[in-house]
């Protein structure tokens, strides 16, 4: 048999899992900071739970079976229907419900570049809340997430359900599968381009002529963000004034904070997902569109009454860690580590060991990460493997150093090397010093 993964899986190499705890660990951070607490699901869910919440074409991407018990079950394919589960089966929670969670998904898509069968979701939820501040504290929680892990290029897109729907409306498209092709393919125009796009509305649709050339226009993004709420008003009337009403509160709150910049109107934004009802958003990377939206997400105002039987107001944003630390990696943003160790304690010969053992006791009781060369190999080799693994610092007990109570300390980048005490080679260490 032949060892490999199969496609659309893959294994994280520690070099890799070091540099994504470290990207994990600013992911928490940045939630924490926000006022969110973190959540738990279980992998699997009875298939009836995930099943008619998102959409015909996605529910084909569930990897589902029947277990030992007979029963229909399912891997999730995201974390929000999961996260509507929670909500219908605990009673009592306190509202608004805040939470976020960092955890794996399945979804039986074709492997792209950057998009994997399974990955790393994180999600950030806020429930009980339909207002432009639960609206804008996404985006603003998004902008913030991708300024902590070093992203300076991106631009989040947000558009609206309700405008979506004015503008099926405004076309004559009925509803049913002639409005899920127009959703479709309006999501594409941006990757697309207008001259396709007319080519495949008209194919599925039989749409032509001077309306989709009035959408178009509609849908481009030229002009500030009020000039683009204006027109849209202008053309879609009555039906449109909410949305974009709301989308008009919400830019306000965003410019307030500092972020216009970034978050841009884009009406085409659609989201394959069914259960969202009102503000969406894309998140892409400058010069990087190859890798898709890294972040998205929108309002699901009717999900979670969908298992309860009583609706709550909800709003999330979802971050595909796997995606966007491919981006990083091809980026050079993230810092290639292959150890976590501070100092390799190198073993100086056998007789030595009890005293090696001890140092790097005392180091990790100093809150130092400490690495044991488990063998007395010849010192050449232990130095060598302290390089191969980026370890800054080597630590050594020999005659000399015994009989004075003292450690030999080598910083490797330099070939520096002090005698120094415990005391003083913690303190050198703790501060990244080198030789002075």
């Amino acid at each position: 048999m032949k060892a490999q993964t199969l496609r659309g899986f893959r294994d994280y190499l520690p070099e890799e899992m070091l540099a994504k705890d470290q990207m994990l660990a600013t992911i928490r951070r940045v939630f924490e900071l926000h006022g969110y607490p973190p959540l738990m699901t279980p992998a699997l869910e009875y298939a009836s739970v995930l099943l008619g919440k998102i959409g015909d074409e996605e529910e084909m991407l569930l990897y589902r079976f029947l277990d030992h018990g007979e029963r229909d079950v399912a891997l999730r394919y995201d974390l929000t229907v999961p996260l509507a589960r929670v909500m219908a089966q605990h009673g009592g929670l306190q509202m608004p419900f805040r939470r976020y969670q960092i955890a794996p998904v399945w979804r039986a898509e074709k492997p792209a570049k950057g998009r994997f069968r399974e990955f790393l979701q994180c999600d950030v939820d806020l429930v009980g809340v339909d207002n432009a501040v639960a609206d804008s504290e996404m985006l603003l929680i998004g902008c913030f997430l991708l300024d902590a892990l070093g992203v300076t290029g991106y631009s989040l897109r947000v558009g609206h359900r309700g405008i979506l729907a004015a503008m099926i409306a405004w076309l004559g498209i009925e509803g049913g599968k002639a409005e899920r092709d127009f959703l479709r393919t309006f999501d594409k125009l941006k990757k697309i381009g207008p001259d396709r796009f007319k080519v495949e509305i008209d194919r599925l649709l039989g749409l032509g002529g001077e309306k989709v050339d009035a959408l178009l226009a509609l849908a481009g993004d030229s002009g500030s963000t009020s000039e683009i709420l204006g027109r849209l008003g202008e053309e879609l009337g009555e039906e449109a004034a909410e949305p974009l009403g709301r989308l008009e509160e919400v830019f306000a709150l965003v410019d307030g904070a500092g972020y216009s910049d970034h978050v841009k109107i884009d009406v085409t934004i659609a989201r394959g997902l069914s259960y969202y009802t009102g503000i969406i958003y894309e998140t892409f990377l400058d010069d990087m569109s190859d890798y898709g939206s890294v972040l998205s997400g929108g309002r699901y105002d009717q999900l979670i009454g969908s298992l309860s039987g009583k609706e709550f107001p909800a709003i999330g944003i979802s971050l595909g860690v796997d995606r966007l630390f491919s981006a990083l990696k091809e980026m050079g943003i993230l810092a290639q580590k292959s150890s976590p160790a501070d100092v390799l304690v190198v073993q100086f010969s056998e007789s030595k060991a009890r005293s090696s053992v001890q140092l790097a006791q005392r180091l990790r009781d100093a809150g130092i990460s400490a690495l044991l060369y488990p063998t007395a190999a010849k010192l050449k080799k232990q130095f060598q493997f302290a390089n191969n693994l980026q370890i800054p610092y080597t630590a050594v007990i020999g005659e000399e150093e015994e009989r004075t109570g003292t450690l030999q300390l080598k910083v490797m980048e330099s070939g520096e090397q002090f005698q120094l005490s415990l005391e003083d080679a913690v303190k050198r260490i703790l501060s990244g010093g080198g030789g002075q």
